[in-house]
């Protein structure tokens, strides 16, 4: 158990600052988003440690730079250094050609080169050698996601002993009829039932998770109901915990109310005058479901010829790993049908898709967020989803219809106001834009409103909350600092 004073540990695969080059020297970006924001004070109120690679490796002056950016940021900064060949076969490889795909159930994407596994274990032992290094008593060990569900086992067989470790997966746990596929199956299970705590975003999660314990190993035994479960095998009990995470409400609710938001709405929709805005707001990636979108928004418009000239799409795609050739791919292919239905459906004076392939400020962002009607948010599959979360939080007024895919983990929290879809289902998707173009107010407004009330109660802070809880037994309030 954590004392009073205990420390709050988080490992991760990135540290919450990147280490770049810059010319003949060094710089150092802090990081962002929710996650950073909540950890920062019960990091900062502990004098806790954060582990992870800081995005750049070979400089002995990278630790003099994560020393300073630390002790700014009121807790400390740990390295974990990685070759070019480590990067490329643990991060590239297992991780995004390995897990990835396949934890999002999209089996022929997956490379399965052995050499990726053995890169995988080695690399988490670096991780768990660190985290061993900056260990106190008493202090909390947090890891997160798939990149790192070795390191419990890791850190146990280095001689870190039975202190608690918990674990959080940030991404879908895929069903057994896909996870069995894995060579790796019963090292993966055994080494995440070396952790004391393993938290998933939704019950489906947790539920496909014991399912394929039950098909490898058959002797683990699940016991108990409710929000924390436990797994007993092999002398050990792990508790399994759903814990669908949140964003900071209130911030979003907060800064879209700024005059500088407001002015970038009113910026926003005075081009774009006398039509609905549905919004799509994704990272380059093949699980968000961008071209099923864009074919989805074409079948409205041959449909229901009604829509045209009165609405547009604004699709906004975060440039991401343009260097991995099915991803550039994905890009070509996303500009392609771009190009098709504005060439059969633009007419004087409107273009049915506004199409931005870049990032965005966050005054951008929360304009865009605060202004669109609908928001189109359909991946193939998603551990949570925060992007619906966040334009909830935003949309103010309350005159707004949230379009969400089935197979997001926010649709088990957010079902009951959205507007639910099939993204494979090309017919039935462009049913639910003509839907959401068609609703009332009223309707509009009633759905909003629980989608803002089930987002603000279960927030990010809600969710490190819930975990510490499981973990430890103790309060949020409990590790920041005293006064």
């Amino acid at each position: 158990m954590m004392g009073a004073e205990g420390r709050l540990v988080v490992v991760s695969n990135r540290l919450p600052v990147a280490v770049e080059r810059e010319g003949d020297g060094w710089s150092v970006r802090p990081g962002s988003g929710g996650l950073v924001t909540a950890m920062a004070p019960i990091l900062r109120g502990r004098g806790g440690v954060w582990i992870g690679w800081p995005g750049a490796s070979g400089a002995p002056e990278i630790g003099r730079f994560l020393r300073q950016a630390g002790a700014e940021a009121g807790y400390d900064l740990r390295g974990v250094p990685l070759t070019a060949e480590e990067e490329r076969h643990f991060y590239i490889g297992f991780c995004n050609e390995i897990l990835w795909p396949l934890f999002h159930d999209l089996l022929d994407r997956c490379n399965m080169d052995p050499i990726y596994w053995e890169t995988y274990r080695a690399v988490n032992g670096k991780y768990a050698g660190v985290l061993r290094e900056s260990m106190s008593p008493g202090d909390m060990i947090w890891v997160h996601d798939y990149h790192l569900m070795a390191v419990a086992r890791e850190f146990r067989e280095q001689g870190g002993g039975e202190h608690p470790l918990s674990f959080f997966l940030h991404i879908p746990f895929p069903p057994p009829d896909i996870f069995l596929k894995l060579p790796w199956r019963a090292p993966i299970l055994e080494d995440l039932l070396r952790y004391d705590l393993i938290g998933f975003q939704t019950e489906r999660d947790r539920r496909n998770f014991t399912h394929c314990l039950h098909a490898v190993l058959r002797a683990a035994a699940i016991r108990g109901k409710g929000r924390v479960i436990s797994a007993e095998h092999g002398g050990r009990t792990t508790r399994l915990g759903v814990f669908p995470i949140g964003i900071d409400y209130d911030y979003f609710d907060r800064e879209s109310r700024t005059d500088e938001v407001a002015s970038r709405a009113w910026e926003i929709h005075s081009n774009l005058p006398k039509r609905q805005i549905i919004l799509g707001v994704d990272r380059l990636d093949y699980t968000k479901g961008i071209p099923h979108r864009l074919q989805a928004f074409r079948a409205a418009l041959l449909k229901h010829p009604e829509l045209i000239q009165r609405v547009t799409l604004v699709q906004i795609v975060v440039p991401s790993r343009e260097d991995v050739p099915e991803y550039r791919a994905l890009k070509t292919e996303i500009d392609r049908l771009v190009g098709e239905i504005n060439g059969q459906f633009t007419q004087h004076g409107w273009v049915p898709i506004q199409y931005m392939f870049r990032s965005l400020t966050r005054d951008q962002l929360l304009g865009y967020y605060r202004t669109a009607e609908i928001a189109l948010i359909t991946p193939l599959k998603d551990g949570m989803n925060l992007v619906a979360k966040e334009y909830c939080a935003c949309s103010i007024e309350e005159n707004a219809v949230l379009i969400l895919s089935e197979f997001a983990g926010a649709a088990a929290q957010l079902g009951g106001g959205a507007l639910l879809v099939n993204p494979y289902d090309r017919e039935a998707a462009a049913d639910a834009i003509v839907r959401a173009f068609h609703m009332s107010p009223e309707e509009r407004r009633t759905r909003m409103r629980r989608l803002r009330r089930a987002c603000q109660k279960q927030d990010i802070f809600w969710w490190i909350d819930a975990i510490l809880r499981a973990a430890v037994a103790k309060e949020l309030h409990e590790f920041l600092a005293d006064g």
